[in-house]
């Protein structure tokens, strides 16, 4: 009876083996594979997630909350912002938007526009955003409420610039006779949620 058992438990214990053996292969791919640093960052030209999300901290601005075509079927001022993930300058330029979007989204609508997802061919039709791309990122356009292009520029506009046009858009005062628009600090911010 023992030369039977014997050879089930030779061919339990070679089966044993090969389980542990590949279980530590796979646990030594995990950890050579999952010691790699992180190559992202917003010094580099790397995709490393949606740039507003991850460098500006706002992920309400992608996807827009309308179309260009129902803004300025609306009549309301637009903001739009060409970019890539995987640029550089548009990753530094991530705040300036969300800036934007802060003392204006209210009135006017901010579109970031990825242009991955923009056809290539040119269009004639100024309802859709690929009529406005010039082929670099960042871009800014700004549209003011009958659909006139206002502003558009390549490169990272600065925000009062882009302030400044918008200003005009609604017929604010300048900057230099007005009250300085400040970031509300998170405190202030918190507090008056708490009422």
């Amino acid at each position: 009876m023992t030369s039977i058992k014997f050879p089930v438990l030779h061919k339990k214990i070679a089966d044993w083996r090969w389980l542990v053996s590949k279980c530590l292969s796979l646990l030594i791919c995990l950890l050579i594979v999952g010691t790699q640093p992180a190559w992202a960052g917003i010094n580099d030209d790397n995709y490393d997630g949606n740039m507003f999300v991850v460098y500006a901290g706002n992920g309400s601005l992608v996807p827009p909350r309308q179309t260009l075509a129902q803004s300025l079927a609306e009549h309301k001022p637009t903001v739009l912002a060409f970019y890539l993930d995987d640029s550089r300058d548009c990753k530094e330029y991530a705040i300036v938007i969300s800036r934007i979007q802060e003392f204006y989204g209210q009135a006017a609508e901010i579109m970031p526009i990825s242009v991955d997802t923009i056809p290539t061919q040119k269009s004639d039709d100024p309802t859709q955003p690929r009529y406005y791309y010039t082929g670099g990122v960042p871009q800014v356009v700004v549209l003011n409420q009958s659909g006139k292009v206002v502003l558009n520029k390549q490169g990272q506009v600065p925000f009062e610039e882009i302030d400044d046009t918008l200003r005009e858009v609604f017929d604010l005062l300048p900057r230099t006779e007005s009250v300085q628009l400040k970031r509300r600090s998170f405190n202030e911010f918190s507090s008056e949620l708490a009422k």
